[in-house]
């Protein structure tokens, strides 16, 4: 199946967005865990792996405006409400035991990993759908 030239755009950005996060996450994590720098400057690379992230969802954001393909946005459109269906689901659950002390604090940027991998199910159950009705 050839990709659409919005998503080899959207592949294109994910790449890039995806390589600049691992480049800003390892110094951030080996700077910061030794207490090496502090200050303001500790905020600023304690944030810079998470604009990549944010990248990604302006990224899904901006596919679905230039997918010209009716079907193939709204099956992405799909996706993404599974994944923040999910997302939501886990975090107000996790809130409600960790309100409770029932179990443990998670950070909060474990939800985007959670939403992420939520597309990788709403993605799945697109194309089983599509199957079934086909």
């Amino acid at each position: 199946m050839r990709f659409s030239p919005a998503q080899q755009r959207y592949n294109r950005r994910a790449l890039w967005l995806s390589i600049a996060y691992m480049a800003l996450l390892l110094p951030a994590v080996y700077l910061l865990s030794r207490h090496m720098v502090g200050g303001p400057a500790a905020y600023v690379i304690g944030v810079a792996p998470a604009l990549p992230i944010c990248g990604l969802f302006w990224a899904m954001g901006l596919y679905l405006v230039e997918e010209s393909d009716e079907y193939l946005r709204m099956m992405q459109t799909r996706a993404l409400l599974v994944a923040t269906a999910i997302a939501l689901t886990a975090t107000t659950i996790w809130g409600f035991l960790e309100g409770f002390e029932l179990v443990p604090h998670l950070p909060a940027y474990i939800w985007s990993v959670v939403w992420i991998g939520g597309l990788g199910i709403g993605a799945g159950t697109c194309r089983i759908t599509a199957r079934r009705s086909a």
